[in-house]
Order: C-alpha cells, then structure tokens, then sequence
C-alpha cells in the first residue's frame, strides 16, 4: 500500500525517495514533493531565526541588565552562536536571506528581553544595534 502524504508523511516521504532512486517520475506526487520542499525552506530559515533570537535575546539582557550577567548567559550565547555557525555551515544560502532573518530574530528578542527583564520594550533599540559578525563573535559581549 502506497503511504498518503497527509495521513503518514515519513512513511510517503520514504516512498517518495525510493520513487525518484528508482527514476520512477511518472509515479511522483509532485504536487506534496514541491510542498516538502518549500517547508524544509521554511524550517531552515526559522532555525536560524531561533538561534539568533536566543543569542539576541541575551546580548540585551547582558547589556541592559548588567547586574544579572551570570555564567548562564554566556553558556547560553556561546551554545547558539555554535549552533547557528553550524547550521549556517550546512545551509550556506541562508546568507542570502540574512538580512530579513536578523529583522525577524531581533523583533523577537525585544519582547524575550523585555519580559525577562522586566523592562519595557521600548527601552531596547528598535533596530537591532549588532552587526551580524558581532552577534557571531565568541569574544563580543557589548557593554
């Protein structure tokens, strides 16, 4: 029996894989094919955007929050700074795209910083006040 996209995904992705090994063209669907595609865009992209929104959201609290910095905070930064160089490394298209994710990354680590901070969001800058490579740098902690 030949798996439904929307009834078992893994099970018609499997199928799916072997169909195109196989050269089997005219057997697949690729009406869902072009729709998996586009989602393991999507999914790459938001992955990034999460790294950097975790990264983001506690460069700020380092910065405006001082008297809390804790080893945490580093340990959390120099972890997603690592993941996000990984997943760049993997996906290396994804700089093309870099400038809409920071925007996105960094609209969200306003309201992550300011509601763990318990400072207003209009406290932290409307743009995002790092470069990329700084958000990227294992020795930047902005002051």
């Amino acid at each position: 029996m030949i798996p439904k996209h929307d009834e078992d995904n893994y099970g018609w992705t499997v199928h799916t894989a072997q169909l195109l090994r196989d050269k089997k063209m005219s057997e697949v669907d690729f009406d869902h094919l072009i729709e998996e595609l586009e989602d393991m865009v999507s999914s790459n992209e938001t992955q990034m955007i999460n790294r950097l929104t975790l990264v983001l959201t506690h460069l700020l609290k380092w910065q405006f929050q001082p008297t809390m910095r804790g080893h945490s905070w580093i340990y959390t930064i120099r972890e997603q700074r690592d993941q996000a160089k990984i997943h760049l490394r993997k996906n290396p298209s994804l700089k093309s795209k870099m400038t809409e994710i920071l925007e996105d990354a960094y609209r969200v680590s306003i309201s992550k910083a300011a509601r763990e901070t318990n400072l207003p969001a209009k406290n932290f800058p409307t743009g995002c006040p790092y470069t990329f490579e700084q958000i990227m740098d294992e020795n930047f902690y902005p002051e």
